[in-house]
């Protein structure tokens, strides 16, 4: 069996690794995926604004001041937008991920991780189930009430829209 176990890092490692290994046994296979959202086109706005105007006059001794001449004030040592939203991605994945492939080791499971970009978690989750080939999925809920249901968070949706079986667990 093939489960995948979707995060934001508020689910229960724990009780989601205790779960999965009952169900995979120990021939079975686990990914623990996450979905991180990063607004792109803010970042591109915000390039182009700052990119565009005159920047205020600053002192130019790059020993002194760390910044480049030439109007955009940034760092010579910034190694630019893609290499900074790579590093935010891994540290991400990590936070979110790691304590639950830690809780998949300590019960002799090894856990792949996969980590996405997007803005629809759910749609990003239920896109990964079909391109995994996962036999389960194992989601969060964050039981803030009454409105999630109504509002449809991302279980909800994952939940309703999944081709496979889905499993709710009560986020920490």
């Amino acid at each position: 069996m093939h489960v995948l176990i979707a995060t934001d890092g508020a689910l229960d490692a724990a009780v989601a690794a205790e779960f999965a290994t009952r169900l995979c046994g120990s021939d079975g296979r686990v990914t623990v995926m996450t979905v991180i959202e990063i607004n792109r086109n803010m970042l591109r706005d915000l390039r182009g604004i700052y990119g565009e105007q005159n920047s205020p006059r600053i002192d130019t001794d790059v020993e002194y001041v760390g910044r480049a001449s030439g109007g955009t004030g940034v760092s010579r040592a910034w190694p630019g937008d893609d290499e900074m939203l790579g590093r935010y991605l891994e540290q991400q994945s990590e936070l979110r991920t790691g304590g639950m492939v830690t809780a998949l080791a300590e019960l002799g499971i090894t856990a792949e991780v996969l980590a996405i970009e997007g803005e629809d978690a759910a749609g990003e989750i239920i896109k990964a189930v079909a391109h995994i080939d996962a036999d389960m999925v194992f989601v969060g809920s964050h039981g803030r009430g009454l409105f999630d249901g109504v509002l449809g968070s991302v279980g909800t949706k994952v939940a309703r829209r999944s081709p496979r079986p889905v499993l709710v667990l009560r986020s920490k």
